[in-house]
C-alpha cells in the first residue's frame, strides 16, 4: 500500500500503483498483468494454473507467427543441428572416406571401397536424412553452418521448437530426394544445403508474411541460386528441393486458420512427407 496515495502497488510490479486487483485471489495487478475474465480481471498465476477463466492454462501464453510456444532461447533447436553436423564432421576427419560412403547420398552403384552394392534404391532410406548433415571440407561445413546459424536464427523464433524441427527435417529430406529422383544413380551428394536452403524458402514466406520490404529478400535469393547454378561441384537438385520443400511448409504453417491451425500444419507437413517418399519409391522401381 502506497501511504500518500492508499493505493495497493501491482504484485509483479512493485512501483506501478493500481486500483485493480484479481477476481480470484485478489491480489493486487496493474494493466500489464491484467487478463480479462468473464467477469472482471485475474492475474497472470491464476490464468496460468486454469483458474477459470472459460481458456486451457496455456491460452493466454504468448505464440509464435505460427502459434509455437514462445521460447526464451530462439536458436535452441539451431545449436543442436549445428551440434549435430559438427560431431558428424569430426567423426569424417577421423573414420575417413569408409566411414563417409556409409551416410553419404548416393542412388544406386557399386562401392569398391565397402566392396558392395550401397544406395537408396538398395534400401538404405537412412541416407536421404544422414546425408543432409554430412560434410568433408571445412569451406563446404562452414559455409552451410553460419548460413543454418543465421538464417535459422531469424525462422526459429517465427516458428516455434517443434515446428521449425519439422521444417528443417523436410527441407533436407526433399533436397535429398530431388537429388535420388534426377541425379545419375552412381552420383555422391553431401551437405547441409538442402536445410539452408530451406530456411531461405521459409524466411521469403515470413518476410512477405510479415509484409517486410521483399526487395533484399528477393535480392538474396536471386544470389544464392545464382552461385547454385554458376559454382562447380554443386548439387543444385539439394538446393532446390529444398528451398521448393522449405517454402511449402512454411507457408501452410504461417496461413493455416487459426480454428484448425494444428490440423492443417501438420496434415501438410505430412502431405510433403507422402509425396517425397512417393518420389522415393518411384525411383527405386526404376532403379531396380
Amino acid at each position: 500500500m502506497d501511504p500518500q496515495s492508499g493505493l495497493p502497488r501491482c504484485y509483479r510490479h512493485p512501483d506501478t500503483e493500481t486500483g485493480i486487483r484479481c477476481t480470484r485471489c485478489e491480489k493486487p495487478i496493474c494493466p500489464q498483468c491484467m487478463v480479462s475474465a468473464s467477469v472482471g480481471f485475474q492475474c497472470p498465476d491464476c490464468v496460468r494454473n486454469g483458474s477459470g477463466t472459460g481458456h486451457a492454462p496455456d491460452a493466454n501464453r504468448p505464440r509464435t507467427l505460427a502459434g509455437g510456444r514462445v521460447a526464451t532461447d530462439g536458436r535452441f533447436v539451431t545449436k543442436i543441428l549445428i551440434a549435430i553436423n559438427l560431431a558428424l564432421f569430426i567423426a569424417v576427419q577421423v573414420l575417413g572416406d569408409r566411414f563417409t560412403d556409409q551416410l553419404l547420398m548416393i542412388g544406386y552403384a557399386y562401392n569398391p571401397l565397402l566392396g558392395e552394392v550401397v544406395g537408396v534404391a538398395d534400401g538404405e532410406w537412412y541416407r536421404l536424412l544422414t546425408s543432409a548433415f554430412l560434410h568433408q571440407e571445412i569451406p563446404h561445413f562452414l559455409f552451410n553452418m553460419i548460413g543454418l546459424w543465421v538464417i535459422g536464427g531469424i525462422v526459429e523464433p517465427e516458428l516455434g521448437r517443434l515446428r521449425y524441427t519439422l521444417l528443417c527435417l523436410l527441407s533436407g529430406l526433399s533436397g535429398s530426394v530431388l537429388v535420388y529422383l534426377v541425379d545419375a544413380p552412381n552420383q555422391a551428394s553431401l551437405g547441409a544445403s538442402g536445410i539452408v536452403y530451406g530456411l531461405i524458402g521459409s524466411w521469403v514466406v515470413l518476410a512477405r508474411r510479415r509484409r517486410y520490404d521483399m526487395r533484399p529478400v528477393f535480392l538474396f535469393v536471386a544470389l544464392s541460386l545464382l552461385l547454385t547454378f554458376t559454382r562447380p561441384g554443386i548439387s543444385w537438385e539439394a538446393h532446390v528441393g529444398g528451398l521448393v520443400g522449405g517454402a511449402l511448409v512454411t507457408y501452410a504453417m504461417v496461413h493455416a486458420p487459426r480454428a484448425r491451425r494444428e490440423l492443417v500444419q501438420y496434415g501438410i507437413c505430412g502431405l510433403v512427407l507422402l509425396i517425397d517418399l512417393g518420389l522415393v519409391l518411384y525411383r527405386t522401381a526404376a532403379l531396380t
